[in-house]
């Protein structure tokens, strides 16, 4: 709908639009240095013939330009092309692992997960390092083995550690 509005509007007096940039003034040429002015004179003057070479219509080459005819059409675009062509594959998803506190995540690509799961597995594999391996994760959560192996060595969960108001040397806050 918005197409069609924009198309109408950007064609509402189009023809006028086209005449009048059509009619205006052509632009004149820059003026030319003194020095030139003179030379071309001067040119002109010793050689007439120039100017009426100039001038002249050479009706060979106008019957060659008449005979001229082009006749073009607009090759498909490769980007047309490429969409006619080939229809993208479905992608396989998967449903989420556990639960993901109300959050309304019906299906993940598969080789993807949500930032849940990702806290999930690296918790797990924290707390469980001989169960939850890289070759486990990789495949309950269908990644490739080099990601989980990159996930694993590069992110850490955050572990919260309370001390004890027992302890007395601590610095006392003013």
């Amino acid at each position: 709908m918005g197409a069609a509005v924009t198309r109408a509007i950007r064609n509402v007096n189009l023809e006028n639009r086209a005449e009048r940039e059509i009619s205006k003034m052509k632009p004149s040429p820059a003026p030319r240095h003194p020095a030139t002015k003179s030379h071309l004179r001067d040119q002109m003057n010793s050689h007439p013939d120039i100017k009426k070479e100039i001038d002249r219509k050479d009706d060979k080459l106008l019957s060659l330009l008449k005979a001229v005819y082009v006749d073009s059409k607009d090759p498909m675009s490769s980007v047309q092309a490429e969409d006619a062509g080939t229809r993208p594959e479905p992608k396989e998803f998967r449903l989420p692992k556990g639960h993901h506190f109300d959050m309304n995540i019906e299906n993940i690509p598969k080789g993807k997960i949500s930032t849940v799961e990702a806290l999930t597995l690296l918790n797990n594999h924290k707390l469980h390092p001989d169960t939850w391996t890289a070759e486990k994760i990789a495949e309950e959560y269908h990644l490739e083995q080099k990601d989980v192996n990159s996930l694993l060595k590069y992110f850490v969960t955050f572990e919260v550690q309370v001390f004890p108001p027992g302890d007395k040397k601590a610095i006392q806050s003013k």
